[in-house]
């Protein structure tokens, strides 16, 4: 029976941290219908909610009811995923969400782990850098939902709790995985920021966690768990078909991505946002007849964002945006295609929605972060996707991910 259940805050939190699971050696599954029953040959089931900007009030009622089917489907250990970057506000749902979870879980204590080091984000001194910045210095900074402007992790996480924050730092985590244990027991404190600066870090930190009913944090902490005995190589034959690429994110790499197939010769086109108030359907049309106009070996790329000029043009309607992707997917599929990327949190799940999608069995790694996954749609067509981060992936991840296909 399967002891290990995750609830992420968004799809592709979802997906990132179940590649890491099934790169350990577990046999993983994400689940993205609100009731869907986890396959019971799984050893890690991943819930994937929209709950990162939802308003506090949902997003803690999603999370309980997550945690209550994961523990009707025997689990008994738990895993809070939210983004490394820690995305959120002072009025934010990670700690409204955590405190819920300590509640009906029991948890005396529950870490907070953001680090992945193998996507830059390390935390030292308790403070939270992406690359070399700190975070407040990154792009992050202009994220239009969660702008972070501060770097200390406990400095963030304070306003959400009634629960004090305490910190391990890295000299305490170089002494090995008792020395956590201990320090964290010592913590006058229900959440404790650990840090991390590399792989070694994270196994020892889930080494001395191993037995915590709760734990928090991005994908990083996975990776650093005790090798599981299955052989999770997945090598499904994709379906034929056409391929798509669908971008509502505005972060720096995806704008960068979207720049490095356009210089490759890639058909792309940018979503008319202005229009979408009064004429999302006829937009749609139109993109999914540009779609459809494209040879059929292309790799064509839908976007929202370019560039930052495009966010201003972008106002307040990223709520139309994600529909209006999530129409040209569910319409395009319909047409042929079987290969979709989708950059961007709130678009993958939107995009996932439409097509009615339940579960995700996990494939073929991308990138640090990002993988290729299959379902079948509410209509019966068989889909591989990549739910992608924002942040996530190479510069070339638009022209190289399909190599990875089998």
């Amino acid at each position: 029976m399967a002891t290990m259940g995750v609830i992420a805050d968004d799809f592709t939190g979802a997906t990132d941290i179940a590649t890491a699971y099934a790169a350990r050696g577990y046999r993983t599954e994400v689940l993205t219908g609100a009731a869907v029953p986890a396959s019971p040959d799984v050893d890690v089931a991943v819930v994937a909610l929209k709950t990162r900007t939802a308003p506090v009030t949902t997003a803690v009622q999603e999370s309980l009811a997550a945690l209550d089917r994961l523990v009707a489907a025997g689990h008994d250990r738990f895993f809070l995923k939210y983004c490394s970057t820690f995305d959120s506000t002072d009025e934010g749902n990670i700690g409204p969400v955590l405190d819920a979870l300590v509640a009906r879980t029991g948890a005396d204590h529950c870490v907070v782990v953001p680090a992945f080091p193998d996507n830059g984000r390390t935390t030292y001194q308790g403070h939270l850098f992406v690359g070399s910045d700190l975070l407040e210095h990154s792009s992050m900074r202009h994220h239009p939902l969660t702008p972070m402007r501060r770097s200390r992790i406990a400095e963030l996480l304070r306003p959400q709790t009634r629960y004090p924050v305490g910190e391990v730092h890295l000299g305490t985590v170089r002494l090995g995985h008792r020395a956590v244990a201990a320090a964290i027991a010592e913590r006058a404190a229900r959440y404790v920021v650990v840090d991390a600066i590399d792989d070694d870090d994270l196994v020892t930190i889930a080494t001395a966690t191993a037995d915590d009913v709760l734990r928090s944090g991005g994908s990083g902490l996975a990776s650093g768990i005790a090798v599981g005995g299955a052989d999770t190589a997945t090598a499904f034959a994709t379906p034929p078909g056409r391929a798509l690429v669908v971008c509502g994110s505005a972060s720096a790499r995806t704008r960068e991505q979207i720049a490095v197939a356009v210089a490759a010769g890639v058909p792309a086109r940018r979503l008319d946002v202005g229009r979408l108030t009064t004429g999302l359907p006829q937009v749609v049309d139109e993109v999914v007849a540009w779609v459809l106009e494209q040879p059929a070996d292309s790799t064509p790329v839908v976007y929202s964002v370019g560039d930052l000029a495009d966010v201003a043009d972008d106002g307040d309607r990223p709520g139309l945006v994600e529909d209006a992707l999530a129409e040209i997917v569910l319409r395009t599929v319909s047409a042929g295609v079987t290969r979709c990327i989708v950059a961007g949190g709130e678009t993958s799940g939107a995009v996932v929605s439409g097509l009615g999608v339940d579960r995700l069995s996990i494939g073929p790694v991308i990138a640090p972060g990002v993988c290729w996954a299959e379902g079948a749609t509410a209509a019966g067509h068989r889909v591989v996707l990549a739910l992608k981060s924002g942040n996530f992936g190479g510069p070339d991840m638009f022209t190289t991910a399909w190599e990875a296909l089998a």
